[in-house]
């Protein structure tokens, strides 16, 4: 079967996207791949049609458990029954009855916390894998060291797994980053894949505001389309959603709801039946929507390659689309604030290790894996090191982040130089320091939306007048 004929034939398409025919094809002459694909240009599908041409059980790795529970959703709405998520919202018991029975699934997700335990490894070596996927593979450089060292064994793992083909998967990755995946992951220089982070169809905004929710109930009654707000924390996601629920058809989304609560705001945001969704960055990887007509960060990212992956959210089917930082003096103390609490938490286990231990349940969780890294390598100045190293990393990642607003020049431009491409042609809407203005909605649409609205307030009244007669009958 040609590879054309297996894409129309398991997903219904009948051209694939810029890489993924490559991709797929280095898979199944066992070359493992690493791709540098955007956001929104089908990098799942890479690893489910090679996955369905191959024998055997698909292993992936995924950060997030909302992206995990949104690629099983979408492989079970296409029929695939054999899909399933392995993380801590399985009870010991689940896990067990999976794992035992490991070779009736076709597609396995797991944390890389699950991964590493011993007796996922041992389940897994007396199956035939066809083919293990890292996603979101920059997590392996950005979080495995001072977030989630399990990113950093990874390589470990596939070793212990006799080094199946491997196929890592990212939207932005710097020279740095790619070096970071390249030796973490792979015993020998993997396939690259990689189309440019530059996504012409977005045009780029920083407004600069004294006032940060006046500027954003100013810009939102101009928006055309669906959009997402993103939010730094939990508790601005819900400040920001009961600020402006009242005026605009909104909802929220962090990682803090049951996964019911995520699907069915994913599902009414997919369906239009929500305008605006606030968000944390759990929301957005995996997202089947293509369109997202506008991203608006409420808060400061932590890293340019941060932003990349979120605005690129917008504008998958390819239409103007635009993204829009509001940013206000002093929003990178909330970083610098985060920055502060690793580097006490590293000063904490370096005084531990200097007193000889002591009772290891009064170290935090991230110090507890620190501490496990150190006793597994034996080597306490290198461990400590690549945190140090970490910290001077994210510091100039803010740094950089900083520099993309105050810029005076193309901001285009500068995301491009940052992931070391160039910009060779602007697109006619660029960004606000080349003319570019914001895609307002047209007057007919402002006027339907606010009559829809009417009526459904006055919908709501009616029942709930209904509902106080009959108590009173």
């Amino acid at each position: 079967m040609q590879l054309e004929e297996a894409l129309h034939h398991y997903f219904g398409y009948t051209n694939f996207r810029f890489g993924q025919k490559q991709i797929i094809a280095n898979l199944l002459s066992n070359q493992s791949t690493l791709a540098i694909l955007p956001t929104g240009t089908g990098k799942s599908l890479c690893y489910q049609l090679t996955g369905y041409l191959k024998e055997g059980l698909v292993v992936i790795v995924s950060p997030l458990i909302s992206l995990m529970e949104d690629q099983v959703s979408q492989l079970q709405k296409n029929g695939e029954k054999r899909a399933i998520a392995c993380n801590s919202l399985l009870s010991r018991e689940e896990k067990n009855y999976v794992l035992a029975r490991i070779s009736s699934y076709k597609f396995i997700f797991f944390s890389p916390e699950m991964l590493v335990q011993s007796e996922t490894i041992l389940a897994l070596q007396s199956a035939e894998i066809a083919l293990f996927v890292i996603d979101e593979a920059h997590c392996v450089s950005q979080w495995g060291v001072d977030f989630r060292p399990e990113y950093r064994r990874l390589g470990d793992v596939r070793r212990q797994l006799k080094q199946p083909t491997t196929l890592a998967l990212t939207a932005t990755a710097t020279p740095k980053v790619r070096e970071d995946m390249c030796q973490v992951l792979f015993e020998t220089a993997p396939q690259v894949v990689a189309e440019s982070v530059n996504r012409e169809n977005i045009a780029l905004f920083v407004e600069q505001t004294e006032e940060k929710l006046a500027s954003l109930r100013k810009l939102l009654p101009q928006m055309s389309g669906s959009g997402l707000i993103y939010c730094a924390t939990r508790k601005q996601v819900e400040q920001l959603y009961q600020e402006i629920k009242t005026d605009f058809s909104v909802g929220f989304y962090h990682g803090g709801l049951t996964s019911s609560q995520r699907r069915q705001l994913q599902q009414q945001f997919s369906e239009n039946k929500l305008s605006i969704l606030i968000a944390t960055n759990a929301f957005g990887m995996g997202i089947d929507k293509s369109d997202i007509r506008f991203v608006i960060h409420y808060d400061l990212p932590d890293s340019l390659e941060n932003y990349v992956q979120e605005i690129g959210r917008a504008g998958r089917d390819q239409r103007d689309s635009q993204a829009i930082l509001l940013y206000q003096e002093g929003d990178e103390r909330i970083h610098h604030f985060f920055h502060q609490m690793t580097r006490e938490e590293r000063q904490g286990l370096e005084v531990y290790l200097q007193n000889a231990g002591g009772s290891e349940e009064f170290l935090s969780e991230i110090q507890q894996k620190w501490l496990a890294e150190i006793k597994e390598t034996e080597n306490k100045s290198q461990v400590l090191a690549r945190i140090n190293e970490r910290q001077v990393q994210r510091s100039e990642q803010l740094q950089k982040m900083l520099g993309y607003i105050q810029t005076a020049s193309c901001r285009r431009a500068y995301l491009l130089n940052y992931f070391a491409e160039k910009l060779t042609r602007k697109p006619a809407t660029c960004c606000d320091l080349d003319g570019a203005r914001y895609l307002k909605r047209p007057d007919d649409e402002k006027e339907f939306e606010l009559s829809t609205r009417v009526k459904q307030v006055d919908w709501e009244t009616l029942l709930l007048r209904l509902f106080k007669e009959k108590k009173t009958d």
